[in-house]
């Protein structure tokens, strides 16, 4: 009997270090051909096509070769779109009624890392028990081996070589066509990955004047001090180039943080409230709803409520966001860390669609970024990192449940804390907001020594 717990596939896919299981050519090549199977199994042995996209990293050419290899072993044909960002993987899926995509990336981390994550015809990543089957066939090579196909069916592999350009024009056509972006200088931060050419493109074609950097992939710099998780360099090109805004993207682009013209970080919580009180205003906004993850700052509940919004939380990790909205019939969402999602128009976040939303609210609305970001007020909010040996058992150990249950009593309706250990990192995860800086910083300290007392912390915070 199979099981139904998936086991390598996390919140994001397959992830981890580059020639270290699983991240390896031979688990490449056999994920490959349990996708095709599962396919052809779902399709009645129709021949099945998949569409491969990828980032910019060093490693992308080992693992697309050998997935590749075992799409066309296993009988699917194969649509290589080459580096374009993840968002654009999930659109050409649909747009080319594809069978299944599949981008291979780990997204903000740096270049030794890389991933497998497939989307499923619809362009939405794949549920939890077809992710769990597909381990078990990985698992099992006689099961592909009984299934091969005959030598006249193997599959055939084609180059796109228009995915750029088809993803650009879609870009735009989220816009009203009258709309243009001329008198508009921003900086833009591609992270050396996936978007460098995709980005730059439709700002430019848009009319606005674009200040580039971080759009010089080499297959190791992609993320090196540069995106949407180190946006000082973005702070300081705004500064100097008098620019309107910045806009940094992560390595493969699903993601966004902002710059105002004033050198200010603009995040994912400032944007959610910026278009959706637009939306709201248009009566778009289904249900007066939002969806964001529990680490969302508190100011974001206070300003949308203000605009007649709810908000709804979810686990962290832009796919809980996207089962939220599915299943309570919304269609906008997001995460402080940039992931913004407008199920109107994709399936997964999108940082140059978020980018674009944002410049339309701009435009119609005559004012700066600037000025609709201090539309939301953060709350004071301090986030601390322990590294611990088992960080799983914060959600069991007695000790750390009891300090955090003291700071909740503390804070009462003044504040919040998020204590859960990471899904990608040995660490715990503590967050703290309230209304005194100092007060919630102390708390935060209180709890990661006694999280990393409890839980053998390997080497701090």
């Amino acid at each position: 009997m199979t099981s139904a717990r998936r086991r390598l596939f996390g919140t994001d896919g397959v992830r981890g270090v580059v020639n270290q299981y699983p991240m390896t050519a031979e688990f490449a090549l056999a994920l490959g051909r349990a996708v095709a199977q599962h396919l052809r199994e779902e399709k009645k042995n129709r021949r099945p096509r998949v569409v491969v996209g990828k980032d910019t990293r060093l490693s992308g050419y080992m693992l697309e070769e050998a997935f590749c290899a075992g799409l066309l072993s296993q009988g699917a044909d194969v649509f290589l779109a080459g580096p374009l960002p993840t968002p654009g993987l999930a659109f050409l899926t649909t747009s080319l009624r594809a069978d299944a995509g599949v981008v291979i990336s780990a997204s903000h981390n740096p270049y030794h890392d890389n991933g497998l994550k497939i989307f499923a015809a619809d362009g939405f990543k794949l549920p939890d028990e077809v992710e769990a089957a597909l381990e078990n066939q990985v698992a099992d090579p006689a099961f592909l081996d009984r299934h091969r196909p005959r030598p006249d069916g193997v599959g055939r592999a084609e180059r796109l070589t228009d995915a750029v350009g088809r993803y650009v024009v879609f870009l735009k056509s989220t816009l009203p066509r009258n709309l243009s972006l001329e008198g508009l200088t921003l900086v833009l931060d591609c992270a050396h990955g996936a978007a460098y050419r995709t980005a730059p493109m439709v700002f430019e074609e848009l009319g606005a004047k674009v200040h580039l950097f971080g759009a010089r992939p080499d297959g190791v710099n992609i993320n090196l001090g540069v995106g949407s998780l180190q946006p000082e360099l973005c702070v300081k090109q705004v500064v100097l180039a008098g620019a309107d805004l910045g806009l940094a993207l992560d390595g493969d682009a699903d993601r966004v943080i902002f710059v105002d013209g004033r050198g200010r970080l603009v995040d994912g919580d400032q944007i959610m409230n910026i278009c959706a009180r637009r939306l709201q205003r248009l009566g778009r906004l289904n249900r007066s709803t939002v969806a964001a993850t529990i680490m969302s700052n508190l100011g974001l509940e206070i300003a949308l409520g203000r605009a007649g919004i709810k908000l709804v939380r979810t686990a962290v990790g832009d796919r809980h966001v996207v089962e939220r909205l599915r299943r309570d019939g919304l269609n906008f969402g997001g995460e402080q860390s940039g992931h913004i999602i407008f199920l109107d128009y994709g399936t997964t976040g999108d940082g140059i669609l978020a980018a674009l939303q944002t410049l339309l609210v701009m435009k119609e609305e005559g004012l700066t970024l600037a000025d609709l970001a201090d539309l939301m007020e953060p709350l004071p909010q301090v986030l601390l990192n322990v590294k611990a040996a088992r960080p799983r058992e914060a959600e069991t150990n007695q000790a750390v449940a009891a300090q955090a249950a003291k700071v909740a009593a503390r804070l009462g309706d003044r504040g919040r804390i998020v204590l859960r250990p990471s899904g990608t990192e040995p660490v715990v995860r503590i967050m703290i907001e309230g209304e005194d800086l100092a007060e919630i910083t102390a708390l935060a300290e209180e709890t990661a020594d006694l999280v990393a007392r409890e839980l053998d912390a390997e080497g701090g915070l």
